[in-house]
């Protein structure tokens, strides 16, 4: 990831730098916004931050601490979070489409609305998570905990396929 080093008063670009944050302590943190596309933040603790809006587009969040995190509206589209803890996490309207979500703890995440399409939540904890409204068209949740979990009675058909589960009568 690079950042971008302004002048003060023209705002002119005056150096890019590459950061490596992973393991960093963004503990409470105001980032609503931020752009850390495609950002290293493996093992990184994000615990209670506030990543509204957020652009972590292909960004690599494997292990991260993300409990009580605040990712509404974020882009986390491509984004790398397995076994990331997002215990808890408001995760509504959030982009997770084709983001790789394996063995992660999502154990009840807020993901209303969310655009889940194609993601991979394999072996993932989602007991009490609220999938309302969520689209799940191609997501992938064969050997996910969905113990408690909420969702519209319009979407039990995308949750039995994504699990793998064929209904016949």
């Amino acid at each position: 990831m690079k950042i971008q080093i302004r002048h003060k008063s023209t705002q002119k670009v005056i150096k890019e730098v590459e950061a490596d944050l992973r393991g960093a302590n963004l503990c409470e943190a105001n980032l609503r916004g931020a752009n850390l596309r495609e950002a290293n933040l493996r093992g990184a603790d994000f615990y209670r931050t506030n990543l509204c809006e957020a652009d972590l587009c292909g960004a690599d969040l494997r292990k991260a601490d993300l409990r009580e995190a605040d990712l509404c509206e974020a882009n986390l589209h491509r984004a790398n979070l397995r076994e990331a803890n997002l215990c808890e996490a408001e995760l509504c309207e959030t982009d997770l489409h084709g983001a790789n979500l394996r063995e992660a703890n999502l154990r009840g995440a807020d993901l209303r609305e969310a655009d889940l399409h194609g993601a991979d939540f394999y072996r993932t904890n989602l007991c009490e998570a609220d999938l309302r409204g969520a689209d799940l068209c191609g997501a992938d949740l064969r050997g996910a905990d969905l113990h408690g979990v909420k969702i519209k009675l319009t979407q039990k058909e995308q949750i039995l396929q994504a699990a793998g589960i064929r209904a016949e009568e």
